[in-house]
């Protein structure tokens, strides 16, 4: 059973017919009892929130971010109604976006880059347009700030935006004064915490491995860009 399914199942015609909140069905308050915080379904059904919470701050979803949150889920045609489903549930839901983040907070506090999975998740669909509107980046750094993850928050944009802040030590999070040995051994650190194999064994969904790879890659080129830099 693919987890699309496991998710339409959870948000069953009954569910919902009882006024049902996409919030509840991850706080227990679904028609199936107490949510497993630390399950895959759990897990997309927030992201998916998000996502649809972030569409709804910019006050419009283009087509472009629709076949990036399609990119990012790995969405087969045959489940983009069950995907929909939760979308537009989450965008009538009257729980706030905070009530969302807070639960993935809880669901990963122990494990801060899955956390960080999540906004690059984010920002992979807000930038589908070509432009990060200032209310999705808002939303985004709101997002960050109740993960815990502020103070990357620079780091985790620099990624995603061109600008004066992409720059390879930004990239890594790293000082630029640094020292070799240090940087070199920080690098080998930051690959391991950022490894898709320790994303998979936190139980994010295969289908959003993707991000993993992408942000692996950005930190690799970043340090490619420093070691030719520093002649290493």
């Amino acid at each position: 059973m693919s987890i699309w399914q496991k998710i339409s199942d959870k948000i069953s015609d009954k569910a919902v017919a009882l006024g049902d909140t996409v919030f509840g069905m991850l706080t227990g308050g679904g028609d199936d009892g107490e949510a497993d915080p630390n399950s895959s379904v759990s897990f997309t059904i927030a992201v998916i929130a998000l996502g649809a919470k972030m569409a709804k701050a910019d006050g419009v979803v283009s087509e472009r971010e629709v076949d990036a949150f399609k990119e990012v889920f790995k969405v087969a045609p045959d489940e983009l109604a069950n995907v929909a489903r939760v979308f537009n549930m989450a965008k009538k839901d009257v729980a706030g976006f905070e009530l969302y983040a807070e639960q993935v907070a809880d669901m990963f506090a122990k494990q801060p880059e899955v956390l960080e999975n999540v906004i690059d998740s984010l920002f992979h669909i807000a930038k589908a347009d070509d432009v990060v509107h200032e209310s999705e980046l808002a939303f985004l750094q709101a997002v960050a700030k109740i993960f815990g993850l502020g103070e990357k928050f620079r780091c985790i944009k620099a990624r995603h935006i061109s600008s004066g802040e992409n720059d390879p030590y930004v990239v890594l999070g790293v000082d630029p004064c640094v020292t070799d040995g240090e940087l070199k051994r920080l690098y080998r650190e930051i690959v391991k915490e950022n490894h898709p194999d320790r994303h998979i064994a936190a139980g994010v969904p295969e289908e959003m491995i993707s991000v993993a790879n992408d942000r692996l890659a950005a930190i690799n080129a970043a340090y490619e860009d420093i070691v030719k830099e520093r002649q290493l």
